[in-house]
């Protein structure tokens, strides 16, 4: 593991009031690094630049990439700093939606209706599996999915959404499902997210938390790994 002087600022981008950035957050401060937490969504402003921190990760959230809102354009627009500037950069779902957007892909939902919202199966590409072993299932929460723009590339694949994880350059990533997540985010989302368990392909709520004692270890020890991969070079 790359050990970071606490000086060290991850920027983290989020969309609801009361949300966080889970497992993702908790081992990146485990790594030493301060999160730099923005919600533009209320407000708050992103640096022009990435000279004051160490890389950036947007986060999901309930609205969609191709929303006319000013703050789902200002971030997509935004992404093109870091992706610039060859920082290292992560979206996560709605995350990984934007920076497809800003590469000039689309992102749509399925041409079934079809939704992933619970544990669902995740296949790495011949790329993929070069770069690291991957969890077998992954905890998804989304009804739209993204296309593969020109200059990504292919890591992970999967049955309903063809698009799991791509990157793009040597520290952009994109990933469709939530490895971030806890079990209060559990709870909560299929407490207030209820409705969308009743869209066609999606699981019971009992499957989710049934799916979760199964798989989290796994894609705990893979979060690891990822991010040690995407941190890899970075100094203070």
């Amino acid at each position: 593991m790359t050990s970071q002087p606490d000086s060290s600022r991850i920027l983290v981008v989020l969309h609801q009031e009361h949300s966080s950035p889970g497992k993702v957050g908790r081992e990146l401060v485990r790594r030493g690094y301060k999160l730099d937490i923005r919600k533009p969504r209320f407000g708050d402003a992103l640096p022009a630049t990435m000279d004051d921190h160490a890389g950036a990760v947007i986060f999901g959230g309930p609205m969609s990439a191709n929303d006319p809102d000013a703050f789902v354009k200002k971030e997509i627009d935004w992404i093109d700093v870091p992706l610039r500037e060859e920082k290292p950069f992560l979206g996560v779902c709605l995350g990984a939606q934007m920076m497809v957007k800003s590469l000039g892909g689309s992102v749509a939902p399925h041409g079934d209706g079809l939704v992933e919202i619970g544990y669902y199966p995740l296949e790495p590409t011949e790329i993929g599996a070069q770069m690291m072993t991957w969890p077998k299932r992954v905890y998804q929460w989304h009804r739209e999915g993204f296309d593969l723009p020109s200059g990504c590339v292919q890591l992970a694949t999967g049955k309903t959404y063809e698009n799991q994880a791509i990157q793009y350059g040597k520290k952009a990533f994109g990933l469709q499902f939530h490895p971030e997540l806890t079990h209060s985010m559990m709870v909560r989302w299929t407490t207030r997210g209820a409705p969308r368990m009743e869209l066609p392909g999606a699981q019971n709520r009992a499957d989710h938390f049934a799916g979760r004692f199964i798989y989290e270890q796994v894609v705990d020890e893979w979060l690891s790994r990822f991010l040690d991969q995407w941190l890899d070079d970075q100094t203070a």
